[in-house]
């Protein structure tokens, strides 16, 4: 029998912003507990499931808050921006991340043997902060994403700063972003033993930074030709910010506050780690 084609309602009930039973199970734990003194009056907070839901449609699709379907079930478009903004401030997104990439070490899936580093450049329409005069988009205001992976194109951190920062001032702070990261028995791993790079963060003094607290670097340097080697290893790092990019809302920034825009990326990150560990 021919099965009848999927309404649009049918397709975006079963999108990837559905939240399953196993992500649930690791997500509920991490989100703060709101109490409510028994014959307080007023309704019921809205549901935490279904305002993560509408936050992942927000994430994939890039619509606006306002504009978030009601007949999805998700609630109002303002509900899930302030459970995106609190759980922020409380640090769900980063124990969400950190959670799974102590699981995918456990796994022998995370390689910290090497880590690898870029940056991509994204338009901030709205100003704010954490923007800047891009260079490279005619001085328009743009931000930056900075990622740091592991050798398998693991996301490790990831920070935003103007889209006028050059990136080699950057390196630093991503090491040092990269959380504990548990797993298996013994101190937590917090230093990959190798960080590659591009051209863009060909300085001696951050060699020198990196190499005192025991990194090699293995970074192109400028004025060379091309030909390196580097792009063999490296380009699992150009990979994961497609994936990123894959989230509409990451590909160009519509928040003017930066943490919501922060968040969202937190999100991403630990959405990529998710994936890696269902894939196995």
């Amino acid at each position: 029998m021919r099965r009848g084609k999927r309404g649009p309602q049918q397709r975006r009930s079963q999108g990837p912003w559905i939240v399953d039973d196993d992500l649930w199970a690791v997500i509920e734990p991490l989100l703060p507990v709101r109490e409510r003194p028994a014959g307080t009056p007023g309704r019921k907070p809205f549901d935490d499931r279904k305002a993560l839901c509408g936050i992942l449609f927000v994430l994939y699709t890039g619509i606006p808050w306002q504009w978030l379907p009601q007949e999805l079930g998700f609630g109002c478009g303002m509900t899930c921006w302030r459970r995106l903004r609190d759980w922020y401030e409380v640090g769900v997104w980063q124990d969400l991340h950190e959670v799974l990439l102590a699981e995918l070490r456990r796994t022998d899936r995370l390689d910290l043997e090497r880590a690898v580093v870029d940056s991509t450049h994204l338009r901030a329409l709205r100003g704010g902060p954490k923007t800047g005069r891009s260079p490279v988009d005619r001085g328009r205001p743009g931000s930056k994403h900075h990622l740091i992976t592991d050798a398998n194109g693991i996301p490790l951190a990831a920070t935003v700063t103007g889209g006028n920062r050059n990136d080699v001032t950057q390196l630093e702070a991503l090491v040092e972003a990269i959380p504990p990261i548990r797993g298996k028995r013994g101190k937590p791993r917090r230093r990959p033993k190798v960080v590659q790079a591009d051209r863009g963060y060909d300085h001696d003094k951050y060699r020198k930074i990196l190499h005192a607290r025991g990194i090699r670097t293995q970074i192109a340097r400028r004025g060379t030709a091309h030909g390196s080697g580097l792009g063999a290893t490296r380009y699992v790092v150009e990979q994961t910010i497609a994936l990123l990019h894959w989230f509409r809302r990451l590909r160009i920034r519509w928040e003017r506050r930066a943490d919501i825009h922060e968040a969202f990326l937190s999100l991403g990150c630990a959405l990529i780690c998710w994936r890696r560990l269902q894939k196995s």
